[in-house]
């Protein structure tokens, strides 16, 4: 059963968090987090690294590891696409949020952005693991929104269209629960 939430509706989920240190993920804040999150079906919105996503899912109650976290920008600083996919195997529950993130695109010989090869084989692999986020956690970010968005079109525009309206919009309904 879901939390009560407000008036408006139930909680679905508890984000962002940072952890700066990614030790601090196997503290007891973190697993106490986690562990509400899972016993409620509430989805977790973290902005940490590789080595914290292990962390938080690693030692979660349930043993088939679906609690659901939602990785922010698929890693901080870069993390490998060898690794992101390494840590969808594990994870059954990780999805992978893809604002603002090093290397997803490479740009065509006439400028325009397109998933980078190794990019779009993860995608395509793993169509429903991963979801589009603005990032608009400050003021500023909103300016360069609808920039974010062109891009965004560009490269799903590649992408067969059942796994581009999964990754715009689908993943992230089905999450939440919202048709």
């Amino acid at each position: 059963e879901l939390a009560t939430g407000t008036p408006a509706g139930p909680y679905r989920g508890i984000g962002e968090f940072h952890l700066y240190d990614s030790a601090n993920a196997a503290g007891h804040v973190a697993q106490k987090l986690m562990t509400l999150a899972e016993e409620r079906r509430l989805v977790v919105l973290a902005h940490v690294d590789d080595i914290a996503i292990d962390g938080l899912l690693a030692n979660t109650p349930s043993a088939d590891k679906n609690a659901k976290l939602i990785w922010a920008h698929t890693g901080i600083g870069g993390t490998p696409v060898a690794r992101v996919k390494e840590l969808l195997e594990r994870y059954p529950g990780l999805m992978g949020e893809l604002s603002y993130r090093p290397g997803l695109t490479c740009d065509t010989p006439q400028g325009e952005p397109r998933l980078c090869p190794e990019w779009r084989e993860l995608i395509l692999a793993y169509p429903g693991r991963f979801l589009l986020g603005s990032d608009t956690w400050v003021n500023a970010r909103w300016q360069y929104y609808g920039d974010l968005m062109q891009v965004y079109r560009a490269w799903l525009g590649a992408l067969p269209p059942k796994v581009a309206r999964q990754v715009a919009w689908g993943n992230g309904a089905a999450l939440f629960g919202l048709e």
